[in-house]
């Protein structure tokens, strides 16, 4: 297989993994429903099974055994429907966050060599280890219920959130995350874009005391009210910001958020804004979907002028 394929084929499978990933992050931000039903449940685990057969046909293994330890652990779930947790969903989104970290490096400039997947792989490894074991305690009604977390225990843990038990500041993002997913995968319209700012300020009113939380919600507001930027372009990166921004609400880090570069542009650029994937090729298809022959060719000088 010559080098210009190959690259082809690698875009390909990456642009997909994409959308599975998606498919995964969404199952386990709504993991309670999910297992409840059996559609839901099979979709996260051919989801996980599809990253799985890609990644062993292009010999990625690390990708291919992360996406593995995925799929057996939904497996289980799929079989043997239980009452999940917060722990369990926060030990699901980390092992996504792992499978994200893969593919992300592979995209990148210099790809995914085998010796930094096995890095990561090694490192991973007790995590997922714990993933399959508080399963199976689940499974076996053998995990005890958490202690009930009270307003001022919670003051004394995190002095930036006293006025909202982490417990509930998890909840309440999910809840708003999930709304939001939602309407993300309808047609785009200034009514639902005005929904998508209200969730916004919902959100804020979770933390008004957090800067950073602030900031990050002030760009998502900014960017969602832009309608040249397309939800393909908003949902990815406003979801996992503020997913991550909630993260660090709940063990009491806010001082840690703060908005990408990314989606700041996405809130002060006049310009449209598009995806571009890294596959000359893939790209150029991207290109002549968006730009006009006039644009196209402007591009072509303008590439040519830079070198």
């Amino acid at each position: 297989m010559d080098s210009a394929n190959n690259e082809r084929i690698v875009g390909y499978f990456i642009e997909e993994a994409k959308e599975h990933l998606e498919t995964i992050e969404k199952g386990i931000l709504d993991l309670s429903s999910a297992v409840n039903d059996e559609e839901s449940i099979n979709e996260l685990f051919r989801a996980a099974h599809s990253i799985k057969g890609g990644a062993a046909m292009l010999n990625f293994t690390s990708i291919q055994k992360t996406a593995h330890r995925l799929e057996d652990a939904f497996k289980i779930l799929r079989d043997d429907p239980l009452e999940t947790d917060q722990t369990l969903e926060s030990l699901f989104l980390k092992a996504y966050d792992i499978l994200q970290d893969l593919l992300e490096r592979l995209q990148g400039p210099f790809g995914l060599s085998e010796e930094e997947g096995e890095q990561i792989m090694e490192a991973a490894e007790p995590h997922f280890v714990e993933l399959q074991n508080y399963i199976q305690q689940l499974a076996d009604g053998e995990v005890p219920k958490p202690p009930q977390v009270t307003s001022a225990s919670v003051r004394a843990m995190s002095p930036s959130l006293t006025a909202i038990p982490s417990d509930e500041v998890v909840m309440q993002v999910r809840q708003i995350l999930q709304q939001m997913l939602v309407i993300f995968k309808q047609e785009s319209t200034p009514n639902n874009r005005q929904q998508l700012q209200t969730m916004c300020d919902k959100l804020v009113n979770i933390a008004p005391e957090e800067n950073g939380w602030q900031n990050i919600l002030k760009c998502a507001k900014q960017a969602i009210s832009n309608p040249k930027h397309s939800y393909r372009l908003l949902a990815p990166v406003i979801i996992k910001e503020v997913k991550l921004a909630g993260d660090c609400l709940e063990v009491g880090k806010g001082s840690e958020i703060a908005p990408s570069q990314g989606l700041e542009q996405l809130a002060y650029s006049k310009l449209p804004q598009i995806l571009v994937s890294v596959d000359p090729n893939i790209a150029a298809e991207t290109l002549a979907k968006v730009f006009n022959k006039e644009q196209i060719s402007k591009l072509v000088n303008l590439l040519q002028a830079v070198h």
